[in-house]
């Protein structure tokens, strides 16, 4: 009486283990066989083209600064009568100036942040007859070639006003914007304020003028991580090979070497 049930019991008991060991072996088998499938399948997935290069040189085109695409037009414009396309190579539109000088003005150097901005501000005109005959060793050294930095408007300020001011004079002596007018008549314009025969509020025209001139020239030349200088087409021009960290391997040769152009990007990839 007390055998039977036993049996049938213990009976139960395999069969419930022996269930629960088959489902378990069905279940991982079915757990480790999409893992194990999802592994091979991915091996052979087409992995999706990722076009990094293109996206960064979006991200370079990009305006930070200028808000208004009328000042950024004209911007392009002067900086391409400055360093203008030729047989020697790209203009500064080609090589990216505008964007340059847009991105440098959106940062710290666009605000003067990390510079003296108390007055007095004395006008450049009242101070080129000494301002070469300041600071150290200035018996030995050339004419600065640029007017200083003299009034209370930032960076910033003074690229937005002066851009303008091109526009209004340009409309005035010839009835057209800045960049519909002809070369040789922009050229007119940015002469007049070259010489300043422009009269800005707070600043010299020649001011701006050597600022839009400068950061042109630097737009043209700088390393490429700053947004200018774009596929290292100025460096290219002057055959400059771009920044090393040393030359011991070349030191010896005793022929002319040709090096290909590298930016400061290109030593951040093993960082």
């Amino acid at each position: 009486m007390t055998k039977e049930p036993s049996v049938k019991n213990e009976k139960e008991g395999l069969s419930r283990r022996q269930f629960l060991k088959n489902s378990g072996l069905v279940a991982g088998g079915v757990v480790g066989g999409s893992l194990f499938g999802g592994l091979l399948t991915k091996q052979f997935q087409k992995q999706p083209v990722v076009n990094n290069q293109k996206e960064t040189a979006n991200l370079q085109e990009a305006r930070m600064f200028f808000s208004r695409k009328e000042d950024f037009e004209i911007l392009s414009a002067a900086t391409e009568r400055i360093f203008p396309k030729n047989d020697n190579g790209p203009g500064a539109i080609e090589l990216a100036v505008p964007f340059f000088i847009d991105k440098q003005l959106a940062g710290s150097w666009g605000i003067n942040a990390k510079e003296y901005m108390k007055g007095p501000f004395i006008q450049t005109q009242q101070v080129q007859g000494n301002q070469d005959k300041q600071g150290p060793n200035t018996e030995t050294q050339l004419p600065t070639p640029t007017a200083r930095y003299q009034t209370r408007l930032n960076r910033g300020e003074i690229f937005i006003l002066g851009l303008r001011k091109l526009d209004s004079v340009s409309q005035e002596k010839f009835g057209m914007k800045f960049v519909e007018a002809k070369g040789d008549q922009q050229d007119e314009v940015l002469h007049m304020f070259e010489e300043n025969k422009v009269s800005l509020k707070g600043v010299d025209a020649k001011t701006f003028f050597s600022l839009l001139l400068q950061s042109t020239l630097e737009g043209a030349y700088a390393d490429p991580l700053y947004g200018g200088n774009k596929d290292m087409m100025g460096w290219k021009m002057k055959e400059y090979p771009g920044p090393r960290m040393g030359y011991l391997g070349q030191i010896e040769e005793k022929e002319f070497i040709v090096m290909n152009q590298e930016s400061l990007k290109d030593y951040q990839v093993h960082g």
